[in-house]
């Protein structure tokens, strides 16, 4: 890397114009991107962001429906506060550059804002965004393993300060100050300080957390998925951005950066495809021929966590091995995990964790020196020669990584825990997070059921069952009720009638005369009776009465057979004309 604008290319000088030639500063590693490079992680960073929206719909689909709202809030909120201070400190304590840094953490450019006479500030905010999305994406992959379960406030707490369980092992890595990069470690795109920190800190979290009511009463069999379509459909989106994530990351596409680009993605596919492969092998013997979703589902994003560390470093056989070992390290930790008690209901610790250290060690035997790149420094994997010293750098990196993000979220949580109870309340866990922390009540889940289980236990939940349902508009609903009650009215009217006209049949054969009592109605017109601009009234007219008949009707005051209508008063409705 130039060092100075002197030796600097022509595209490294457009990019950097402001800065006069003879100028002597040194531009950080982070920031030695041309105008192309920027362009190119622009672009990735977009695409990645892209991700969230995968996590989102994979979770969503895979926790009940009672919770699947709950679930894309906290990938909302993870954006929205894990950005926020990722920004603030987060990314300052990854690639800051004040004097204060040290090979633990770097101390610096909090607040990240450069000035418009910034010569790098297109390279400074490209690299933030690109970052950026690297640090939303560990987060989210905790949110799974809390699912169902967590209280919603204590979540938004733990994601706001979540980015320092992130940001510090990330500067290890990546920064120029961090010890395991001066040391050599190599992760080209987060196998370890995205996916193995958010799936250590997954497994701490739904350990600390407890099983979900009931989980393992009948055994460690996995739960039904509340949408598989979604749970499918979040897998496609997910290995779409991932391309990005790793073709990106070779951060630029300047000199010989390109053909890298190109060669990890296709690597990526390929270590999809050797996951996916032996995923459907392995499901297939399990299940007696049948496929479960899930083990696919997650063979392949395991496979794609288990390249992500050296996705230019491998030939196409290798990185199909690299992906079917991990998709079966996965595959057989998830069960694994369940026995132990750690209730993850997305298979997060699983996919990100266990493959995330197999990524990270993988590189160490079998990663290639992507001459003329210095990703490896020089060096190669054990297998391609390059003897034990990378293995060993590997292997002490996915050890630090893993220690720390399941001790820093402990740590964390217990904090948190302290302020806000982590934990739902069983009765809000029964009736699920969309009702009891959102006021969305699903008509497939049954709350009536839990209603009534809860009632004998004084949980006061009149508020929660006067939540309309969702899918439907209340308005046209009690629209659609009042027509039928006033229907019924007017059939009990017609009925009526009927029988009244009976009634007089049956006596005109006797008398001629009306009773005393007996109010004597001319029946010609019905509208006489009920009025000209009455709803009823144009109902009758079209009763097919005989004139004769209602010219000699009778009505006998207070009949006790009139139907009763109801105190005009109280009960009429300003859309619907009522008989008084």
């Amino acid at each position: 890397m130039a060092s100075k604008l002197d030796n600097a290319t022509a595209s490294h000088l457009t990019a950097l114009k402001g800065i006069p030639r003879n100028s002597s500063y040194v531009i950080p590693g982070l920031y030695d991107l041309s105008t192309e490079d920027t362009n190119w992680v622009l672009t990735s960073s977009f695409i990645i962001f892209t991700m969230q929206t995968g996590f989102g719909m994979l979770e969503s689909g895979c926790v009940s429906i009672k919770n699947e709202v709950n679930i894309m809030m906290k990938n909302v909120i993870d954006i929205v506060l894990g950005g926020f201070t990722y920004w603030l400190f987060g990314y300052g304590m990854s690639f800051g550059r004040g004097p204060l840094s040290n090979p633990f953490i770097a101390l610096g450019d909090f607040l990240l804002d450069p000035p418009v006479g910034d010569a790098l500030m297109g390279q400074i905010f490209a690299a933030f965004l690109f970052q950026l999305s690297f640090a939303t994406t560990a987060t989210t992959i905790v949110s799974g393993a809390m699912a169902e379960r967590c209280n919603f406030k204590a979540y938004c707490m733990f994601s706001f300060l979540n980015t320092v369980v992130y940001c510090i092992p990330a500067g290890w890595v990546w920064g120029e100050h961090g010890f395991l990069n001066n040391l050599g470690a190599v992760d080209i795109a987060g196998s370890g300080p995205v996916h193995l920190i958010g799936g250590a800190s997954a497994f701490a979290s739904a350990a600390m957390l407890g099983p979900r009511l009931g989980r393992y009463a009948e055994g460690y069999d996995p739960l039904p998925l509340g949408n598989p379509v979604n749970a499918c459909m979040g897998l496609f989106v997910l290995w779409w951005g991932w391309l990005a994530f790793n073709s990106g990351s070779t951060y630029g596409v300047s000199g010989a950066k390109w053909q890298y680009a190109a060669r990890a993605a296709v690597m990526t596919m390929m270590g999809s495809f050797g996951g996916g492969f032996i995923s459907s092998i392995y499901s297939f013997w399990r299940h007696e021929g049948r496929m479960d979703i899930m083990d696919l589902i997650n063979g392949v994003l395991g496979s794609l966590v288990s390249i992500t560390a050296g996705c230019f470093l491998y030939r196409a056989w290798e990185a199909l091995v690299i992906g079917a070992i991990g998709s079966l390290f996965c595959v057989l930790a998830m069960p694994l995990f369940d026995r132990m008690g750690v209730d993850d209901p997305v298979g997060a610790s699983a996919v990100h964790g266990v493959c995330g250290i197999w990524g990270v060690i993988a590189v160490g035997l079998f990663a290639d020196n992507p001459i003329p790149l210095d990703t490896t420094n020089g060096r190669s994997g054990l297998f391609k020669g390059g003897g034990w010293y990378l293995l060993g750098i590997q292997t002490l990196s996915a050890l630090c990584l893993a220690c720390w993000g399941i001790c820093s979220t402990f740590l964390l949580l217990y904090v948190v825990n302290k302020i806000i109870p982590i934990r739902m309340d069983p009765h809000e866990e029964l009736l699920g997070a969309d009702l009891t922390e959102h006021r969305i009540r699903h008509t497939q889940i049954g709350l009536s059921r839990a209603i009534s289980a809860l009632a004998p236990i004084k949980v006061d939940l009149n508020e929660l069952s006067g939540v309309q349902p969702i899918g439907m508009n209340p308005g046209h609903e009690r629209s659609i009720d009042q027509l039928r009650a006033a229907e019924d009215k007017l059939q009990q009217w017609q009925s009526y009638l009927d029988q009244v006209i009976g009634r007089k049949d049956s006596k005109s054969k006797h008398q001629k005369e009306p009773m005393e009592g007996d109010i004597k109605l001319n029946m010609q017109s019905p509208s006489k009776l009920l009025g000209t601009g009455n709803v009823f009234s144009r109902r009758l007219r079209s009763v097919p009465l005989k004139d004769q008949t209602f010219s000699q009707g009778l009505y006998r005051v207070n009949n006790s057979e009139l139907p009763v209508i109801g105190n005009p008063k109280s009960d009429k409705d300003a859309n619907f004309a009522w008989v008084d």
